[in-house]
């Protein structure tokens, strides 16, 4: 193969390769390329034969079989031990996920992907390491083919016009086995970085406990002894909600009469206030000295969003809050993907709906309650303004922090009541009418403060932890990438002048390509000869039949 013609997004320059070592192009090395089969019929019980598909070659190189489907037995298609997977049709930034199959069995492969059956004097795992690098450099986003929603390369591009890279065969083995062996160095420090973020992610969950159970910072009551002194327990706080509650929903009552211009005649009116009930206790753990049980219906107002028509969306105006601006975390995220705009007329009609400044607000809806998705909660920033969705809810606490509402939202109190609320359905639900139920750990008001203070000093240690846990697993991929740049830049590993070249070995590969076409050539002229004798026959039968 002549490099003179190897586009400019190919990652190695062919042109500076060690001795012994030869460029050529797939269909050059390996003449065995075989998309898969399309089958409509899948199931997950185990009954056929199992079914490769895109998701089965993960980021790493490798066959992931966490989610496998098996398909009828009846199609010819197979990969054993030894062939090598590559993802032919996918989304651009996916097309090229390149793996070998080392387990024993036989395995289908689907319509999305390719198999590469090698010849004698290519190792499956060199040739399968080098595409799989060819997919971490973006370089196959060049050579596919972009459809409406996804790209593909066909078996054709593939053969004629990917380079491929072919050293010594005892040079290939080397290289393998150290690009292994740093991998599972490698694979050794990711893991031990992913139980460190779970470690973290259970902290951080061991925080949020004990913020609700009192044992996070000293109690109000604790400290009033100790400084002699009195303070406010939450039973009191509690009473001043209550009344608070009520004085506010009547004046919102007022409100609406005066607008309808029906200003009421007397005082019967206050009589339709309903009272919200207080938690049933009787299951409840114990509180410390000074704390209350709530439900929300004591201490809050509860507001649906509302429905915006997104063919009104538009590049600018008042932004819109949807499920997706609500970050795991607590805050409310925007950035240019998941950011909608309205028009301000939509803000100044429907005022009732604008979302202001450190206001609490809750996911309504989600796929699953895996994610811990449904119920999520957020407190929006300091310069908030926005439009409330119809699948978030507003959240108004009475004289409670939302800043400890948040945190004990995020806590497993509310979680457990959350996945209480399982439908059954595909999409989970939740309505505000359910908040009315929920009960929870109300402390004093100033503990609430040293609660919320020490919570986000332990969390901001945290995020710097975790950030550096981040940057560490990003750095592990990149490590891996530069690994295989050296391999296939001949730098990995030492090479052996005594190593038969390379060049020998794809003067093999040919010749016996050569003589695999011979073969299929000698089996198809019985055929035609055969199918020759019954055309002759036959037309001899029309001419003894009709004279002419």
């Amino acid at each position: 193969m002549t490099t003179s013609g190897v586009d400019e997004h190919y990652p190695i320059n062919l042109r500076k390769l060690p001795g012994g070592w030869e460029a050529t192009i797939v269909g050059d090395a390996i003449f065995d390329i075989q998309p898969g089969f399309a089958s409509g019929v899948h199931n997950q019980e185990g009954i056929g034969v199992p079914h490769l598909r895109p998701m089965n070659i993960d980021r790493d190189g490798r066959i992931d079989l966490s989610v496998l489907k098996f398909v009828p037995a009846d199609n010819p298609l197979r990969m054993t031990t030894g062939d090598v997977l590559f993802n032919n049709t996918n989304s651009p930034e996916l097309i090229g996920k390149t793996a070998c199959i080392e387990r024993e069995g036989e395995w289908a492969f689907s319509n999305h992907m390719t198999r590469l059956r090698l010849p004698k004097g290519l190792n499956p795992k060199f040739v399968a390491h080098q595409l799989h690098y060819l997919w971490l450099t973006g370089y196959f986003r060049h050579r596919c083919t972009h459809h409406v929603n996804q790209a593909s390369i066909a078996s054709k591009t593939l053969a004629q016009t990917v380079p491929i890279i072919l050293t010594p065969m005892r040079e290939q083995r080397r290289i393998v086995e150290e690009i292994e062996r740093r991998f599972s160095q490698l694979d050794a420090g990711v893991a031990a970085l992913e139980r460190a973020k779970a470690n973290l992610k259970n902290y951080r969950a061991s925080v949020l406990r004990a913020a609700c159970e009192g044992q996070l910072v000293p109690t109000e009551a604790e400290l009033a002894r100790t400084e002699e002194r009195e303070y406010e327990p939450a039973d009191q706080l509690l009473m001043r909600i209550l009344k608070e509650r009520r004085t506010k929903w009547e004046a919102e009552q007022l409100a609406k009469m005066e607008a309808q211009g029906k200003m009421p005649k007397d005082e019967k009116w206050k009589a339709k206030y309903k009272e919200p009930a207080g938690p049933d206790t009787s299951e409840l753990p114990e509180l410390p000295e000074g704390w209350v049980w709530a439900t929300w219906d004591e201490i809050g107002f509860s507001q649906n969003g509302r429905s915006f028509p997104s063919k009104e969306y538009q590049s600018s105006g008042v932004k819109l809050l949807r499920p997706g601006n609500l970050d795991e975390n607590g805050s409310v995220y925007w950035s240019a993907k998941n950011t909608r705009y309205l028009s301000e007329q939509w803000a100044q009609n429907f005022s009732e709906y604008v979302i202001g400044p450190q206001e609490l607000v809750m996911n309504l809806t989600a796929q699953s309650l895996k994610d811990e998705f449904l119920g999520r909660v957020c407190l929006t920033g300091p310069s908030e303004r926005c439009l409330l969705n119809q699948r978030i809810a507003r959240l108004r606490p009475i004289k409670i922090l939302p800043e400890y509402l948040l945190w004990m939202f995020k806590s497993k109190i509310f979680r457990r009541f959350v996945d209480g609320l399982n439908t059954g359905s595909l999409i989970q639900h939740m309505f505000v009418s359910q908040l009315i139920e929920f009960s929870f750990p109300l402390p004093p008001l100033v503990e609430q403060r040293r609660i919320v203070a020490k919570v986000e000093n332990r969390f901001s240690t945290l995020d710097k932890i975790e950030a550096a846990i981040t940057a560490n697993l990003k750095r592990s991929g990149r490590l891996r990438q530069a690994i295989l740049k050296q391999a296939f830049e001949g730098k990995l590993v030492p090479q052996d002048p005594n190593d038969e070249p390379a060049s020998v070995l794809l003067e093999r590969i040919r010749e016996e390509r050569a003589r695999k076409a011979e073969e299929e050539k000698a089996n198809r002229k019985p055929v035609r000869k055969k199918k020759e004798r019954k055309r002759a026959v036959s037309v001899q039968l029309k001419i003894d039949t009709f004279g002419t």
